[in-house]
C-alpha cells in the first residue's frame, strides 16, 4: 500500500515522499481512510508510530478540498484545531503540518506558553487555518478575545493519557464547551483508562475504534540492561560510562526538575557537555537546548519525561533511565526513543536499592526480566544495597507511627489545643483533591 492508495492528493503525497516516507504505518494506514470519510476517532497509538502523520495528512486534504468560512468581524476563525500536551510536541506537529502542506494554501501556526504572546496575537489577527496549541496558552487567547475558535471543524486531542496526567481535563472540558457540536473530533492516546474513555463518551460521535497492537515492533532491536548501583554511585557511574564507552548524543531521564539540573551540572564538571531540558527552563532555552542536541553539538540532554514528550530523532542510540519512572508504562515510553526507523538502539536503567519497587512494576509489565550488567570499579555489593538514610529513616518513622499513636501526649489534657493541619503534606494525595492539583499557572509551564 502507497500513500496515494489511501486518497490523498498529489500535493500531499509529493510531500511526503521528500520526507523520505513510500509506505504508511498501520495507524497511518487505518486512520487516514476513516478520517477521509469524515467519521469522529478513538485511536490507540504509542509515541513512534507514525500518529502526528495519521492525523495531519487527512486534515490537510480535507481542508484543501474545502472553501474556508467567511471571516468574522474581527478575525479569521480557525478551521483544525490540534491540542497537545507540551510546547516540544505542539512545535512538531505543527513542523509536520508545514512540511506536509507546503504545496497547499493553508496556513496554520502554534501557540504555547513560555514565550511572549504579543507575536502570536498578531499572527492571529491573519488567516489561520490550523492552529496546534496547549490548552493553557489556548485559553488565554480566548480570555483576551483573540482567537475565534466559533467555526472549528475537525478538533483533534493529541497524547491525551499525557493530557490527563498533567491535569488538564478542566482545561480540555472548557475548550470542548467552546467548540461547535456540528464538528469531527479525533483523540489519540496511548493508553485506555476509564479517564480516555470516559472523555471519547463527550467529545466524540460514534467513533471508529482503532489500536495499534502495544507491544512495540523495534522492541527486538533495543537492547535493555541494567546495573545495580547505590543512589550515591549513580553520577560517578554514568560518568566513567559515557567516557569509556565515548558515547553521543545520550538522552538521559530524571524523575525531577532538580534532578537533571544537578545532573547536568555534574557531567559537565567531569567535561561532558550536557544540558537539562524541563518545564522551568524557558522556550527559548529548550529550544536551543534541543537544536543543539539534534545536530549532534551536545553531546548529553538530561530530560524528565514532561518535557522529552516532544523530541523526536531518528535512530537516537542511547536512551539511559538515571532514575526509574515509578509509573512502568512510562518505561516503555522512554525506551521507545531508541530503535527507530529499523536502526538498533540502547537503553540502561541505574538501579539502586530505592527502586527495586519500580523494577519489579517494569519488568511485570514488559512481560521479561531487565539482563544485569556489571562495570569494573563499581561492582554490585550486596551488603551495600540498602535504602538511602533518607527513605529509610521514612519507612522507619512510619513503622514506629502505630506505637507512638497509643502512646498518651505530654499535652493530652489540653484537649482544646489545636492539631497542626497536615493536609496537602503528602505528595501521593493527589486524586481527587483541588489543593493537591497544580495550578493553571504552573500546569501550563510544561
Amino acid at each position: 500500500m502507497s500513500f496515494s492508495n489511501l486518497g490523498l492528493s498529489d500535493e500531499i503525497v509529493r510531500a511526503v515522499t521528500a520526507r523520505g516516507y513510500t509506505v504508511p504505518t498501520p495507524v497511518q494506514a487505518q486512520a487516514i481512510p476513516l478520517i477521509l470519510q469524515g467519521q469522529d476517532l478513538l485511536a490507540g497509538a504509542q509515541t513512534g508510530t507514525g500518529k502526528t502523520a495519521g492525523f495531519t495528512l487527512p486534515i490537510l486534504q480535507l481542508l484543501s478540498g474545502r472553501s474556508p468560512q467567511i471571516p468574522s468581524k474581527r478575525r479569521f476563525p480557525v478551521r483544525a484545531l490540534i491540542l497537545t500536551p507540551t510546547r516540544e510536541l505542539a512545535a512538531q506537529v505543527e513542523e509536520s503540518v508545514q512540511a506536509y502542506g507546503q504545496h497547499l494554501d493553508l496556513n496554520s501556526m502554534t501557540v504555547f506558553g513560555g514565550v511572549n504572546i504579543t507575536p502570536q496575537i498578531r499572527q492571529l489577527r491573519g488567516r489561520v487555518d490550523i492552529l496546534v496549541a496547549t490548552p493553557g496558552r489556548l485559553l488565554d487567547h480566548v480570555q483576551q478575545g483573540t482567537v475565534d475558535l466559533s467555526q472549528v471543524e475537525i478538533l483533534v486531542l493529541d497524547e491525551a493519557d499525557r493530557m490527563l496526567d498533567m491535569g488538564f481535563i478542566r482545561d480540555i472540558r472548557r475548550i470542548l464547551s467552546l467548540l461547535p457540536k456540528e464538528r469531527q473530533s479525533l483523540l489519540f492516546s496511548a493508553t485506555f483508562s476509564k479517564e480516555i474513555k470516559a472523555l471519547a463518551q463527550t467529545m466524540l460521535n460514534d467513533p471508529a475504534l482503532i489500536e495499534v497492537p502495544r507491544q512495540n515492533p523495534k522492541a527486538e532491536l533495543i537492547e535493555q540492561k541494567m546495573y545495580r548501583v547505590g543512589s550515591d554511585r549513580k553520577a560517578s557511574l554514568l560518568v566513567h560510562l559515557i567516557q569509556q564507552n565515548n558515547w553521543y548524543q545520550v538522552l538521559v531521564f530524571t524523575r525531577t526538575k532538580h534532578g537533571a539540573d544537578r545532573l547536568a551540572n555534574r557531567l559537565a564538571q567531569s567535561d561532558i557537555p550536557a544540558l537539562a531540558i524541563h518545564g522551568n527552563k524557558s522556550q527559548a532555552v529548550r529550544t536551543r537546548t534541543l537544536a543543539k542536541f539534534k545536530d549532534g553539538t551536545l553531546q548529553v540532554l538530561v530530560a524528565t519525561d514532561i518535557a522529552a514528550r516532544g523530541i523526536d530523532i531518528s535512530e537516537l542510540p542511547m536512551v539511559i533511565n538515571y532514575e526509574l519512572p515509578n509509573v512502568p508504562e512510562d518505561y516503555v515510553h522512554r525506551i521507545g526513543r531508541t530503535g527507530r526507523a529499523g536502526s538498533a538502539g540502547e537503553a540502561i536503567s541505574l538501579v539502586s536499592a530505592d527502586e527495586r519497587k519500580y523494577l519489579v512494576s517494569i519488568e511485570r509489565l514488559i512481560k521479561r526480566p531487565i539482563p544485569e550488567g556489571e562495570v569494573e570499579g563499581f561492582e554490585f555489593d550486596p551488603a551495600s544495597d540498602v535504602l538511602s538514610p533518607k527513605v529509610a529513616q521514612n519507612q522507619r518513622g512510619r513503622r514506629q507511627q502505630p506505637q507512638r499513636a497509643h502512646a498518651p501526649s505530654p499535652n493530652h489534657q489540653n484537649k482544646g489545643q489545636k492539631k497542626p493541619s497536615h493536609s496537602g503534606s503528602n505528595p501521593k494525595s493527589r486524586s481527587g483533591s483541588a489543593s493537591s492539583r497544580p495550578s493553571p499557572e504552573k500546569r501550563r509551564t510544561h
